[in-house]
C-alpha cells in the first residue's frame, strides 16, 4: 500500500511543506505522496480520527492546532513537552499514534550550518512557544547563557526561571544592552508576510559580527534583520529553520535525513519569486 503524509492547518493554501516533501521523497525514491489538508479548529478531533482510520503515516501540525491537538494523541515525546505544541505526527513501534516538535532542533541545526561559533550570551526575543523550544535546543546545545525579551515582562521572566542559567530583561534594558550579545533571535510574529509590519525592538546597538536570527522566511528580510544587517550583523532568516525542522520530520517518518542545502535554495527562491 502507498504511503501517505500529510500537513494539517488553517489556513493550509500558503504552506511550503508539500514542495518540500514531495521533493524529497521524490529524490529519495519513496514511494510516497504529501498532501495539504484544510482542518477547522472546531473539526481538529474529526480531522485527527479520519487520519487515523484511513492510515496516514505520518503528519505536520502548523497553526493554529499545534497545542489543541495534543490531548488528541496517544503520547508526546520530550520535545513536545517542553514546548508544550506538536508539529509532527508519528507512529511508535507499537502502534501508538505519537507527537514531537522538531521546530528547536532545526533552529540549532540551521544555526549550525549558518556559523561555526557565537560569540557572547544569546538574547531571545519573544516568549511564546517558538521561543521556549528554541532555548531548550539552545541550551542543549551548549548555547549561553540565555536571556529573555518580551513585550509582556513577566512572560519573559517565567521563561527564563525554566532554564539552567535564564535571565529576563525588558524591551528597553534589550535595546541598551545589545551590543552583550553574540546571538540575537528573534521569535515573534512581527513581520510575517508583511502583515505584521514593524520590529519588537530595535537592532541598531548590535556588535558588528554579531548573529541576528529571525525564524520568520517570508519575507526573506524582515525589517529586523534590514535593520540588524545595516548595523552590521550577520543575518539569517528562518529558512534554515523551515527546512531542517521538515527534514527532522520527514527522518522520523522515513529512516532518511534529506538533503537540506539544495531545499534551502528551493525554498529561498520560491519565496523570493
Amino acid at each position: 500500500m502507498k504511503k501517505w503524509y500529510a500537513v494539517l492547518g488553517d489556513p493550509i493554501a500558503q504552506s511550503m511543506s508539500p514542495v518540500m516533501h514531495d521533493q524529497w521523497l521524490s529524490e529519495n525514491n519513496l514511494d510516497a505522496t504529501y498532501i495539504p489538508i484544510h482542518a477547522a479548529a472546531d473539526n481538529l478531533e474529526q480531522a485527527v480520527s479520519s487520519l487515523r482510520t484511513l492510515g496516514c503515516s505520518g503528519w505536520n501540525v502548523t497553526v493554529p492546532h499545534k497545542q489543541t491537538i495534543l490531548p488528541l494523541l496517544d503520547e508526546v515525546d520530550e520535545s513536545a513537552k517542553v514546548m508544550n505544541a506538536v508539529n509532527t505526527v508519528y507512529h511508535t513501534e507499537d502502534g501508538k499514534l505519537a507527537g514531537a516538535n522538531t521546530d528547536g532542533a532545526g533552529f540549532v541545526k540551521s544555526l549550525q550550518e549558518f556559523t561555526d561559533a557565537v560569540n557572547g550570551p544569546v538574547l531571545v526575543i519573544g516568549a511564546g512557544g517558538a521561543a521556549r523550544g528554541i532555548a531548550f535546543a539552545l541550551q542543549s546545545a551548549g548555547f549561553g547563557p540565555l536571556y529573555f525579551t518580551n513585550r509582556t515582562a513577566s512572560r519573559a521572566a517565567e521563561l527564563a526561571a525554566d532554564m539552567e542559567d535564564g535571565h529576563a530583561l525588558s524591551i528597553e534594558d534589550a535595546e541598551e544592552r545589545l551590543s552583550e550579545f553574540g546571538l540575537i533571535v528573534q521569535t515573534t510574529s512581527v513581520g510575517m508576510n508583511f502583515a505584521q509590519e514593524g520590529i519588537p525592538l530595535n537592532p541598531k546597538n548590535m556588535s558588528s559580527g554579531a548573529v541576528a536570527a529571525d525564524i520568520i522566511y517570508n519575507p526573506l528580510e524582515t525589517e529586523f534583520l534590514r535593520l540588524a544587517k545595516k548595523a552590521g550583523a550577520q543575518t539569517m532568516n528562518g529558512v534554515g529553520m523551515f527546512v531542517h525542522q521538515g527534514a527532522l520530520a520527514f527522518e522520523k517518518w522515513t529512516g532518511v535525513y534529506p538533503d537540506t542545502k539544495k531545499m534551502i535554495d528551493t525554498i529561498t527562491m520560491k519565496v523570493g519569486g
